[in-house]
């Protein structure tokens, strides 16, 4: 199974590619798409959309696993643009007929390292445990994107038996 996980952000968007069984992986990759602050919403939006369609055209995914989003109390707005984000990267995943499935980030957090409260240095050390990797994954998009992946590869076949494209 293929996997692709994202981590929705206006300025850099994590993505993480991972390739293998629900107890074994293959082979990954990751990056980010990044933005510019001076851009216009609408172009930064299209262009987080157009990347998305060409790496989900170009690897065709079996799913796609978006984090959910949230909002902190303090900061409203953002929430707002990040549900922005993430209307975007649906979009794309469904023109590319891809099963898409968002997951809660605490959840993400919960199942690989025990603790749904655990910070992103936590669950980036996580997932490299789980990758066999030493280097660090960097930007923190990427790694959260990565631990959005492996929560699909893990779960994907459940994820599918329930439906495609359903949100939760």
């Amino acid at each position: 199974m293929k996997v692709l996980g994202i981590d929705p952000g206006l300025a850099a968007t994590g993505l993480a590619l991972v390739n293998g069984t629900s107890t074994q992986v293959f082979g990954y990759s990751f990056g980010t798409i990044t933005t510019p602050p001076e851009s216009p919403l609408t172009d930064r939006l299209i262009h987080i959309y157009d990347r998305i369609r060409e790496v989900a055209e170009a690897e065709r995914p079996d799913l796609m696993v978006v984090e959910d989003i949230f909002s902190l109390g303090k900061y409203p707005k953002s929430g707002i643009t990040l549900g922005k984000v993430t209307g975007a990267i649906l979009v794309a995943g469904r023109h590319g007929r891809i099963p898409v499935r968002e997951v809660a980030v605490r959840e993400v957090k919960k199942i690989l390292t025990g603790n749904g409260a655990a910070d992103k240095n936590q669950l980036e050390r996580a997932v490299r445990q789980r990758l066999g990797r030493e280097e660090a994954i960097r930007p923190s998009h990427a790694s959260d994107a990565m631990a959005l992946a492996l929560i699909g590869l893990y779960r994907g076949d459940h994820y599918l038996r329930n439906g495609l494209d359903r949100i939760s």
